[in-house]
C-alpha cells in the first residue's frame, strides 16, 4: 500500500533541495527562510539535512561543519543552538527540525540523517508526523536506528549507500529476486544518474522498483529540459535546487 507521504500530492514529485535559496537573496540552505520560500513556491516536498547541536537540539544543517555557511570551522555537534541561531542570523535563520514539522504543517519532509548521533532525535521528533515525513541517509545503519526510535509510527522510507549499491548490481546483473528482496519495505529509491563511472539509473532498475510498489526520485536535476527527459524514462521525482523552476516545468 502507498504510504501517506506520498499519497494526494501532485505527480511527478517536486522535492525542493534543502529548501529553496535563491541567488543574491542572502538565505543559505536549509534555513527557515529556505523552507519558506520553498513553500511561498508551492513546494509540497522539502528535502532537508539533520545534526545535533552539542546541547542536543536536531537541527536543519547539511554540512558536518559550520564553516562553508558561516565561516566558523566548528562541527554542528560543537556548538549549542543559540550559538547557531546566532550565526545564521541575516543568513535566512536556523530551523530546528521541531520548528520546521510545526511551523509548515502542509509541507512533507523529507530528511537525510547526517549525524549518527541526532538518529534516534530524528525518530522520536518525526514519530508524531510520520505521515508526512521520509527518513533516509546514506547510512543504512543510521536510517534503520531512526526508523527503530520512530516506532510504532512508520514514516516512508529510501535506502542507503550500500543497499543501493547492491540493488544496482542486482539490476545489472538481471538478479530480479535479489533486486525485489532489496526493495522490500522501501516506499522511494532516491538516487543519482551516475556514481562515477557506474550508470545508476537505468530503465530496468525503474522497472523493478515499480513493480515493487517504490518510486524513483532522482537528485540533484536543475535542468528542465534533463527534468523532462527523466519524467519521460517514467521517474517519479526530481530533487532540485530550482523548485520554483521544476513546478513550473513538471506540474504547471
Amino acid at each position: 500500500m502507498t504510504h501517506p507521504y506520498l499519497r494526494g500530492a501532485a505527480h511527478p514529485r517536486v522535492l525542493a533541495h534543502r529548501g529553496l535559496a535563491l541567488p543574491g537573496q542572502h538565505v543559505e540552505e536549509n534555513s527557515f527562510a529556505a523552507i519558506a520560500a520553498a513553500h511561498a513556491a508551492g513546494a509540497v516536498y522539502v528535502e532537508s539535512d539533520c545534526h545535533l547541536t552539542a546541547d542536543g537540539h536536531v537541527v536543519l544543517f547539511h554540512d558536518d561543519t559550520l564553516q562553508r555557511v558561516t565561516g566558523d570551522p566548528r562541527a554542528v555537534a560543537e556548538v549549542t543552538l543559540r550559538e547557531l541561531e546566532q550565526q545564521m542570523e541575516g543568513r535566512g535563520g536556523v530551523a530546528t527540525l521541531t520548528q520546521a514539522l510545526e511551523s509548515f504543517p502542509d509541507t512533507r519532509f523529507n530528511l537525510d540523517v547526517k549525524a549518527a548521533g541526532a538518529a534516534i532525535g530524528v525518530g522520536w521528533i518525526v514519530a508524531e508526523h510520520a505521515d508526512r515525513v521520509l527518513v533516509t541517509s546514506f547510512s543504512d545503519e543510521r536510517r534503520r536506528v531512526a526508523l527503530e526510535a520512530a516506532h510504532p509510527a512508520r514514516p516512508a522510507t529510501s535506502p542507503g549507500s550500500r543497499t543501493i549499491a547492491r540493488l544496482v548490481a542486482s539490476v545489472a546483473a538481471g538478479l530480479r529476486p535479489v533486486a525485489m528482496r532489496l526493495l522490500t519495505g522501501l516506499d522511494a529509491l532516491q538516487i543519482p544518474e551516475r556514481q562515477g563511472a557506474i550508470r545508476v539509473l537505468t530503465p530496468r532498475l525503474i522497472r523493478w522498483a515499480h513493480d515493487a510498489g517504490v518510486e524513483v526520485h532522482v537528485w540533484t536535476i536543475n535542468d528542465p529540459q534533463r527534468m523532462r527527459e527523466l519524467v519521460a524514462m517514467g521517474v517519479d521525482g526530481v530533487v532540485t535546487d530550482r523548485a520554483d523552476v521544476a513546478l513550473e516545468t513538471l506540474t504547471r
